[in-house]
């Protein structure tokens, strides 16, 4: 991302200058965000060398804002449609008020819930009429090769790395039997593909969509089930059936659908949906490493169980079943599979609410890094992290955070070395401050540090906010 290119985005949009530019976190994706501040207010650049992609989204832009659907205007496009100027919603999404309340959501929450599926019947019914599925990037439609490729994600991407037990020849039986009963079912409506609580952004009371670049035809249940079954969320059965049912009430006001068949579709597209999941997880997770998508897979697994157990599924896939019920409990893979000890350390931003503790022990070690003093509060520092030299030798230059954290390893080390004599399996120790960049990206990565070289453990470091 060149300074140079903002500034020349800036200056053929509107004869701006930026007074400030804040690089956004990277996505999954190979697009670049930055915010950039000009006039006392912000504008969001992104950078994208696919082109085709780029022209997806700005055509699906288009159609959303005619159909009265909220999402962030396209403000400027570059010659080489290479880079763009973009509305800046803000960072607060609707994954940030779910995931730290554990499922259990206060009215307001769900209510945003229900606006953002009553936009998604506006997306797949009265968008789709306009959308030029001509422009979608991949491919203009869910089909069957779509359904093979999320199947194979799951197959090597989850269950071969992470080593489970199955029947090769069984499981594709099983697989073929799902994909037949999935494409019984229509086909023929705008699928967002990713619809679900970190794509919908919280703004004015409303809610707001974002990442739909990969848009195509598809079912209408796939995105139901994306948001209702995706695995940090953690929504109650009941919750997901009242959420689906106010679903189904709107869909009705605008074509005529026949509700078991509905029901049966949504519960076969979410099992389709957590296995891709799944697949992300473990590849994310055991191949590339990062402790985060580990630690998330439980989660997923769960939503495996609750679908493939109920009496109602409309599809009997034995040895599925027979797979997903054999990781229940301790055998559900939470951790990399290790005799040792497993530490979870979490640096995280107080704003967005504690972290979620993965195992089944519901919490453990939690410090404030507040009260020491914040290299944040300097501008040579505010785009910094807690693991770059400069802030790294701000910390250093005072004994405050040395103090600080070794009254933590005291108790830590104690910890560890009972938690080890008594063969327990996790222990969790997580770091707050104000935004989760500089105090606590800091002492989680000393306290990692430490005990690597300490202690013979499994350590999952995760910087929630900068992750």
């Amino acid at each position: 991302m060149e300074l140079k290119k903002i500034a020349e985005l800036l200056k053929n949009w509107n004869n701006a200058e930026a007074n400030k530019i804040e690089i956004l976190p990277a996505s999954g994706s190979s697009r670049k965000y930055c915010r950039v501040y000009y006039n006392n207010t912000t504008i969001l650049a992104a950078f994208n060398e696919n082109v085709d992609e780029n022209e997806a989204y700005f055509s699906f832009t288009k159609s959303f804002l005619e159909c009265n659907i909220p999402v962030p205007k396209v403000e400027y496009i570059s010659a080489d449609r290479k880079a763009y100027l973009v509305e800046d919603l803000g960072d607060e999404s609707l994954y940030n008020l779910v995931v730290p309340s554990a499922g259990v959501l206060n009215d307001k929450v769900v209510e945003y819930y229900k606006k953002a599926l009553n936009y998604l019947v506006k997306m797949q019914v009265l968008a789709n009429k306009t959308i030029d599925y001509k422009l979608c990037y991949p491919v203009s439609k869910f089909n069957d090769d779509s359904i093979q490729w999320d199947l194979n994600y799951f197959k090597y991407n989850y269950l071969k790395l992470a080593k489970v037990e199955f029947n090769e020849y069984l499981l594709e039986k099983d697989f073929k039997k799902l994909k037949k009963y999935l494409l019984s079912f229509s086909m023929n409506y705008f699928m967002f593909r990713d619809f679900q609580s970190r794509n919908i952004i919280i703004k004015d009371n409303d809610t707001y969509f974002i990442d739909f670049q990969g848009g195509r035809k598809g079912p209408l249940t796939y995105d139901v089930a994306s948001l209702l079954f995706q695995a940090k969320a953690m929504l109650p059965k009941l919750l997901k059936e009242e959420l689906f049912d106010y679903y189904y009430k709107e869909l009705s006001k605008t074509i005529n659908v026949e509700p078991k068949g509905l029901i049966y579709s949504f519960k076969s597209f979410a099992l389709l949906r957590t296995m891709q999941v799944l697949g992300a997880y473990g590849y994310r997770g055991y191949f590339e490493k990062k402790p985060h998508f580990i630690e998330s897979i439980p989660f997923a697994i769960h939503n495996l169980i609750e679908l493939l157990n109920d009496s109602n599924f409309p599809v009997e896939l034995p040895h599925l079943k027979s797979i997903i019920n054999s990781l229940e409990g301790p055998k559900n893979n939470l951790f990399e599979a290790t005799d040792k000890l497993t530490v979870s350390i979490t640096s995280f931003s107080y704003k967005k609410g504690l972290p979620v503790d993965p195992s089944e022990n519901g919490g453990g070690y939690v410090f404030d890094c507040r009260s020491i003093h914040n290299p944040g509060r300097y501008e040579q520092y505010k785009t910094l992290t807690g693991k770059d030299k400069p802030v790294i030798e701000f910390f250093e230059k005072e004994d405050e955070m040395e103090h600080f954290l070794e009254h933590i390893f005291k108790l830590v080390n104690r910890s560890v070395e009972v938690y080890q004599n008594r063969n327990f399996k996790h222990l969790m120790v997580s770091f707050g401050c104000t935004g989760g960049q500089h105090r606590s990206v800091y002492s989680a990565e000393r306290l990692s540090k430490h005990l690597k070289e300490k202690y013979d453990l499994n350590i999952l470091l995760w910087h929630r906010e900068q992750d």
